[in-house]
Parts: structure tokens; C-alpha cells; sequence
């Protein structure tokens, strides 16, 4: 009777380990997984910080060679903004297809993907 009960105690010993061991897989799967989406995000969000940069010195230039060219300043500064309200209607129109979807799949695939 006495070898029935170690047995028994050792199978939900087993079986304790194997849950612990389980929940911390998981965790580390978390983690991991976690730790990737961040950095695939933050690493483009540098990269659009520069672009951005990049685009914001392209802009004044672009503003100041059309300005000089109607003849005053600050209309190459309208013209200009009033492109931008205009590309800012159409992303506002096709947010949910061209912004929304794109990232929720980025992350998902992400999320997914095996290693």
C-alpha cells in the first residue's frame, strides 16, 4: 500500500513540475513575442522620425521655391498646406484600408509567426 502512495505522489509531483514548467513556457512565449512586436515597431518608428525630418526640410524648401515663383512667400506656404489638407481628407477617407488593416495585420503576422 505504502509503494501505491509514493507512486501516486510522485506521478502529481510530475504532474506539478510539468504545470509549472508549462506556465513558465508560456510566459517566456509572452515575452518573447512581446519584445518582438516592440522592436519591429520602435525600429520603424525611427526610421519615420528621420523620414519625417526629412520631409519637414523638403517642405519649407518646396514652399520657398514656390513662393518665389507667385511672387510672394508666404502663398508657396498655402499652396503647400492646402496639399497637405488635401492628402490629409483622403488619408482621413481610407484610414480604415490604408492604415488600420495594414498595421493590425503587421502585428498579428507578428504575433504568429513561429520561430
Amino acid at each position: 500500500m505504502e509503494n501505491n502512495a509514493t507512486t501516486i505522489e510522485m506521478l502529481f509531483e510530475r504532474a506539478e513540475n510539468y504545470t509549472k514548467t508549462t506556465v513558465e513556457l508560456a510566459k517566456l512565449h509572452a515575452v518573447d513575442k512581446t519584445a518582438d512586436v516592440m522592436s519591429s515597431l520602435i525600429s520603424r518608428l525611427a526610421v519615420s522620425i528621420v523620414f519625417a525630418m526629412f520631409a519637414f526640410l523638403v517642405n519649407i524648401g518646396l514652399s520657398l521655391w514656390i513662393g518665389e515663383l507667385v511672387g510672394k512667400l508666404y502663398y508657396g506656404f498655402f499652396i503647400v498646406s492646402s496639399f497637405y489638407l488635401l492628402v490629409a481628407i483622403i488619408l482621413y477617407i481610407f484610414k480604415d484600408e490604408w492604415i488600420k488593416m495594414p498595421i493590425s495585420n503587421f502585428m498579428i503576422v507578428k504575433m504568429l509567426k513561429k520561430n
